[in-house]
């Protein structure tokens, strides 16, 4: 059986676990660009696979270095269909972000 000390200890690792996950997610949606993405994915409500660099006025480079920092974050998924990789919300991790946000 766990003390009070140790249940109190537990739930502050918890709460830093969130924090810092609240804190990456935050990070990854520090760029306007990235916000436009999830945007056009959410809107499109399926996995895209070329169409996100055709929607930005930005190199197919740069766009590809924000698809990353999106997945990283765990706000997309990216799936390799052939020679391309396909993208899609991670609507799970955007609903935990969304339950996040709502603590603070």
């Amino acid at each position: 059986m766990k003390s009070v000390s140790q249940a109190a200890e537990a739930n502050t690792g918890r709460q830093a676990d969130a924090d810092s996950e609240l804190a990456f997610a935050c990070k990854a949606l520090g760029h306007p660009v990235r916000i436009r993405i999830l945007q056009f994915l959410k809107r499109a409500d399926r996995c895209i696979c070329g169409e996100i660099v055709e929607t930005l006025p930005l190199a197919q480079s740069t766009v590809s270095q924000h698809l990353k920092i999106l997945k990283q974050a765990g706000l997309i998924v990216g799936e390799i269909e052939g020679p391309r990789t396909c993208y899609c919300l991670d609507k799970k991790k955007l609903a935990r972000l969304k339950k996040l946000v709502a603590g603070l």
